[in-house]
């Protein structure tokens, strides 16, 4: 398989925010959304073996823990990914998938959580969703939705309450898109949406949701990678 890179940070999104976590990050995306702050993942990387993998996340992580596959959109890469999260099961690791939902989603093996990100209006990808896929979110699974204005956040939460997500899955993430350029200050000024206008409105209107804030570009450069 093709990856980017491989990397021990702490999880900076969904519930499980603030755990130490292995990132495993695949290269390649079919999307373009357009607050992307991953596009270097686009192309390039290296080929890797499952054996490879699993080696650098043991080295990483020895005694199990917290596994991210990430991309780009892992799930171009279904083939080789479905065993390597298997074994990664297998060694006793807990496994996030972090996709769009836009492949099927239906032969993923049920211990992994998948965290769902359902591409909102002003992503430029509206409507890639495989509403299919709904059928296969388990309670332990999340879905998220990176919002960058009014027209996102209408979406989401008619989203939400339309297909009764907040009693499909483990939890229901609102989190604001930040600025691609975003360098320099850790800070909510680089968000595309207030967080505090986002708050108000999901008070405002009873969501069944979660704000959730990026945490690792509150504690490091936006701009940093690998972390």
């Amino acid at each position: 398989m093709q990856l980017t890179e491989i990397y021990k940070s702490l999880q900076g999104e969904s519930t499980h925010a603030g755990l130490p976590c292995i990132f495993v990050r695949l290269t390649g995306c079919n999307l373009r959304c357009s607050w992307c702050d991953s596009e270097y993942t686009f192309q390039g990387g290296r080929k890797m073996t499952a054996g490879e993998v699993m080696k650098e996340v043991q080295r990483l992580s020895p005694n199990g823990g917290l596994v991210e596959i990430t991309g780009g959109e892992p799930m171009l890469q279904e083939r080789e990914l479905l065993p390597l999260m298997q074994q990664l099961l297998n060694a006793g690791y807990r496994v996030l998938l972090e996709t769009s939902g836009e492949r099927p989603l239906n032969n993923v093996p049920g211990k992994v959580i998948k965290i769902v990100d359902v591409k909102c209006p002003n992503s430029g990808e509206a409507n890639t969703f495989d509403i299919e896929n709904l059928k296969t979110l388990a309670p332990h699974d999340e879905v998220k939705f990176v919002l960058s204005g009014r027209p996102d956040y209408e979406f989401a939460r008619d989203f939400t309450r339309r297909h009764g997500l907040a009693d499909r899955v483990a939890a229901v993430l609102f989190s604001p898109a930040f600025r691609k350029d975003a360098t320099g200050t850790r800070d909510s000024s680089h968000c595309l949406l207030d967080p505090r206008e986002l708050a108000e409105w999901m008070i405002a209107d009873d969501v069944p949701a979660r704000l959730g804030l990026q945490l690792h570009k509150f504690i490091w450069d936006p701009a940093l990678k690998g972390v």
